[in-house]
């Protein structure tokens, strides 16, 4: 069920990229301004998510979900009601707001599902409906764009997501928080303060690097989830319906299977280190690397598009345990909060790269800008094995103050 909403929340955001050369000419937009378009959404979804994150540490996460679900489908069928520049500025950032809630009640009330052994493959196939949902949102919005106006795609997308609302309050389920847990050892404190919760959240180190990773690799997702369409509209000569279809199916066919691969490995890899995800992560991250500088500076159709699959493939690496990541590091009843703050700073982060990239692009050209932003994959791979080896250095630490506890626990006994 929750594959569904998710599928709608990523179908709404991306449909409005492929329709970009139609607002251009229509309204007379500059790429600055249509970048201003895109970042809209992204920044307030960026500054609504630590409210929305402490929100769902609080109340009925079901209601949470369904609630922003139906609004924001309603703000998608109003976008297609613009006429003006700041028409689409306020209606992209009202959808951010709806959506943001999305997120963090979600993946909290899905990991009282899944425990350790399970989450990062049921959260990795929940990931594979972003893919699904990016690829609908591309496709068939320049599909309906080119035959019966931009405006179709919203209307359509908007109405299914309202119906999917009001069918999912009869049949979505919340469960106890910590049902997932083990009984023996789970211990839930109530919800402090702000600075008690932030003081939760971030009492282990590992948790700062995990927000940098996700800032950088969201800056590159967002560099092309904006600027394909458009880029291989003009670069490649693509009609609208193909511009759209292969900035999105190529990449995040690739996704899902890797978001599945990224789920089972670390799984597996979780078992044997407290680090496990991370690792699965950074695998992904260095080898999609040399894929994003060959999409950008190719000039032929089927290297791109094993460039664009082999992206998509390493990046669902990565994704399959950005939450799973998380959530082995802050305490459960800190999740929501925990992930608004990160998708805080990621989505603050991938904002900017609309802007960004539509003014670089005016000087060194959309294809080095693609090209370029490899090195962002790069450091933030870096980052990750800082955080690795950290792990391990503090596992080595436990391992040698636990004989000494041990002695002196025997020593109090006898």
């Amino acid at each position: 069920m929750l594959w569904f909403v998710c599928f709608f929340n990523y179908a709404d955001r991306q449909a409005i990229f492929s329709v970009f050369p139609q607002l251009k000419a229509e309204i007379g937009l500059s790429d600055v301004q249509l970048g201003v378009i895109a970042g809209s959404f992204m920044w307030v979804y960026a500054l609504g998510a630590p409210l929305a994150g402490m929100v769902g540490d609080r109340v009925n996460r079901k209601h949470l979900i369904l609630g922003g679900l139906i609004f924001w489908s309603f703000i998608t069928i109003a976008t297609a009601l613009s006429r003006r520049f700041w028409h689409l500025v306020l209606f992209r950032a009202l959808e951010g707001l709806g959506e943001t809630f999305y997120f963090p009640a979600s993946m909290s009330l899905l990991s009282d599902y899944h425990g350790r052994d399970t989450r990062s493959r049921a959260m990795g196939f929940h990931q594979s409906s972003v893919y699904a949902g990016t690829i609908a949102g591309g496709t068939l919005a320049g599909l309906l764009g080119q035959h019966y106006g931009w405006r179709s795609g919203f209307y359509l997308f908007g109405s299914l997501g309202m119906i999917l609302g009001f069918v999912l309050l009869i049949l979505l389920r919340e469960p106890a928080r910590g049902d997932s847990e083990s009984r023996a050892h789970l211990e839930l404190k109530p919800n402090g303060g702000w600075r008690e919760t932030l003081a939760d959240v971030f009492r282990h180190p590992v948790v700062l690097i995990l927000i940098l990773v996700f800032i950088g690799a969201n800056f590159v997702a967002m560099i092309f989830l904006t600027w394909l369409p458009s880029f291989l509209y003009i670069k490649f000569s693509m009609s609208l319906a193909m511009a759209g279809l292969s900035s999105t199916a190529y990449l995040q066919i690739a996704s899902v299977l890797g978001v599945i691969s990224g789920g089972v490995l670390a799984d597996r890899l979780v078992r044997r280190h407290p680090g496990g995800r991370m690792m699965s992560q950074a695998i992904g991250l260095f080898a999609g690397a040399p894929f994003i500088l060959l999409a950008g500076s190719t000039v032929s159709v089927p290297v791109l598009i094993v460039a664009m699959s082999g992206f998509g493939y390493f990046k669902g690496l990565y994704d399959a345990n950005i939450w799973a990541s998380l959530y082995d590091f802050v305490p459960l009843e800190k999740r929501a909060t925990a992930l608004g703050l990160m998708n805080s700073a990621g989505w603050l982060g991938g904002g900017m790269a609309p802007v960004v990239i539509a003014a670089a692009a005016q000087r060194f050209g959309m294809s080095a800008c693609l090209s370029a932003s490899s090195l962002i994959y790069v450091i933030t791979g870096l980052l990750l094995l800082y955080g690795i080896r950290s792990q391990i250095r503090r596992r080595i630490s436990l391992s040698k103050r636990a004989p000494a506890s041990n002695a002196a626990a025997e020593a109090l006994k006898r």
